[in-house]
């Protein structure tokens, strides 16, 4: 009889997993029917036994690193789990991605063996084995040629290679962080530090880790939250991952799938409320009295319940809008949602509020690649809208208060814990500049802790500016903001040593179709951001959005209207979706300029 204990390595996790589920389903593709192609725990181990029989053949050892650049798909977790059977070190590359990084990534890593998704990316890196030293083969994903995926997994079954379990201080995976502000850097993480990380999460959501709880996989497994909150956190209870085929058939993917839980950023839940009201306001007449209704009555039902009381009235109101409405909106997510996590910014609270009272609450979690990622995490039992959780199994959180501001009394978030990385690789100065002497990781954002243990993010460090006034502004919070403004796609506050902030604004050109038809403006996005009417119309809504929230000298005085949006594609997004500030400075740096020009 197979023995459980808790695995302290990612090769053991996987052994672990289909030992105990091997008839659950545990990947899920869309077919060209539209319907749902089942891989279980064993069809999916058996490929990962085979793939690392082959890449024995090849001679990869342990310590070798093996990588892949493809978005998620069982084949990127067949490759994982082969290479940490072995021994050796995974290091996974985004598609969508620069093939000068692509380089940098796999030099700076000596790997030695590459799996590519398909010929498109092939041609592009089919040269690197001449140019870099250490690569020896490539092998293509989608492709039944001798260079193919399953051509290697048929010679590894013929020569069957037993697993190892590699040390819990062995590096796994190296997770290579997205420069923003120079080239990129791999994180080290080891099995201890992972399988640590994903346990900890899983023991603060027992009622949703369970053998029928599934996902739709948003996030890419590239990244350190994708990997241990999906992933590596799903294999440890049996659950299912069905794979999104794109972000433009979101939609029809949760419908088919029927997740029950669901791991994503904040950017989803905000541009799902926004279309709802966009949508509201757009039909008008009942539709959105109703739905004005039932966000009004589920405050009044929550602020009422915080005191103990309630309405038959309000409760009234809501069930009615809960019926017609929001029923809909649950639905929209397959109808199986209990719950989801979010994490790479703080959700806004009246977004958080409104997902909360459907009864889709969505658990604000924080952390770093350099963490594994999780730090903190919100949950059922521990659960502060606002706040990113508590400290998580085994980790512990310092406020530096040293570079913090004392009335808010915040500070540098230092961490500790099985979860904080072993370093950068090849770049011990870079390590050396984020570690304390005792072990702790210097997270460069600034946050607080409040007397029950929840932690506040505050700013980031590096993002933060002073005004010519010398008050401290923070960028990011104003452009969550500015973002919930149903009629804005995107925005970027600046105003570093400057009288006053400024904003770029890119609109939301998909809402702004009906306005545009009335004012008779072409339909042309260049003549829609140079439109006065538009502008005047968004920028009034974006001020009165920030007047009850923000000082009068953090809110805007004057903004740029662009008609391009930020995109990985022309470089102004990392992979995390987060913005490059120093590349949409550099390219909009005239513009821009101008604003501060005296009229």
């Amino acid at each position: 009889m197979y023995k459980y204990h808790k695995p302290d390595n990612l090769a053991e996790l996987f052994e672990n997993a289909v030992n105990r589920w091997p008839d659950n389903n545990l990947f899920g593709t869309k077919n060209n029917n539209g319907d749902i192609d089942w891989f279980t725990y064993r069809d999916i181990g058996t490929r990962i036994d085979n793939l690392r029989s082959g890449l024995a053949s090849l001679g990869v050892k342990k310590g070798d690193a093996v990588g892949v650049i493809a978005n998620n798909r069982p084949e990127w977790a067949v490759a994982a789990f082969a290479t940490y059977g072995l021994g050796g070190q995974f290091i996974p590359m985004y598609e969508a991605e620069l093939t000068s990084t692509w380089k940098y990534i796999i030099s700076d890593s000596a790997l030695k063996v590459l799996f590519v998704a398909n010929d498109e990316i092939y041609h592009m890196v089919k040269d690197f084995p001449g140019e870099i030293s250490t690569l020896e083969t490539i092998y293509i994903i989608d492709s039944d040629r001798e260079n193919s995926i399953s051509e290697l997994e048929k010679k590894g079954e013929t020569a069957p290679v037993e697993l190892i379990h590699p040390d819990p201080y062995d590096v796994a995976a190296l997770v290579y962080t997205s420069g923003t502000t120079g080239e990129p850097k791999g994180v080290e993480l080891t099995h201890g530090n992972l399988t640590s990380n994903a346990r900890g999460g899983a023991i603060i959501f027992p009622d949703f880790c369970r053998e029928d709880g599934r996902s739709v996989s948003i996030l890419p497994w590239a990244h350190s939250f994708g990997q241990t909150a999906e992933l590596y956190n799903f294999l440890q209870f049996g659950g299912s991952i069905g794979f999104m085929e794109s972000v433009q058939t979101l939609g029809d993917d949760l419908a088919l799938f029927k997740p029950t839980f669901i791991v994503a950023v904040p950017r989803v839940f905000n541009k799902i409320y926004d279309g709802l009201w966009a949508k509201m306001n757009d039909e008008g007449g009942l539709a959105k009295k109703l739905f004005t209704m039932g966000v009004n009555s589920a405050k009044t039902k929550r602020e009422l319940a915080r005191d103990g009381k309630s309405s038959f009235l309000t409760n009234l109101k809501f069930k009615i809008a809960d019926k017609i409405v929001f029923s809909k909106v649950r639905e929209r997510f397959g109808g199986k949602v209990e719950g989801a996590m979010t994490a790479s910014a703080t959700m806004n609270v009246e977004v958080a509020h409104f997902f909360h009272d459907i009864g889709i609450p969505v658990y604000d979690c924080y952390g770093l690649s350099e963490t594994s990622p999780g730090v903190t995490m919100s949950c059922p039992t521990a659960y502060r809208i606002g706040s990113v959780g508590k400290a998580m199994e085994d980790v512990r959180v310092f406020i530096d208060t040293q570079y913090g501001d004392p009335v808010i009394g915040d500070g540098e978030i230092v961490v500790y814990g099985p979860n904080v990385m072993k370093g950068y690789n090849n770049k011990p100065e870079a390590t050396k500049s984020v570690m304390t002497e005792d072990g702790g990781f210097r997270t460069g954002d600034r946050g607080r802790i409040d007397e029950d243990g929840f932690l506040y993010i505050t700013g980031r460090i590096k993002e933060q500016y002073k005004l010519e006034n010398g008050k401290y502004v923070f960028p990011s919070s104003l452009e969550e903001d500015i973002r919930l403004v149903p009629e804005v796609a995107n925005a970027m506050v600046y105003g570093e040593g400057r009288a006053y902030n400024v904003c770029l604004i890119i609109p939301d050109f998909m809402v702004l179709e009906k306005t545009v038809a009335e004012l008779n403006i072409s339909s042309d996005p260049q003549d829609i951001v140079s439109s006065e009417a538009i502008q005047k119309m968004i920028t009034d809504k974006i001020k009165a959005s920030l007047e009850n929230k923000y000082g009068g000298y953090e809110i805007p005085k004057k903004y740029l209207f662009i008609a391009e949006d930020f995109t990985l594609e022309n470089g102004m997004l990392t992979q995390t979706m987060k913005l490059k500030r120093r590349s949409v400075l550099e390219r909009y740096e005239d513009q821009i300029e101008k604003l501060y020009l005296k009229n």
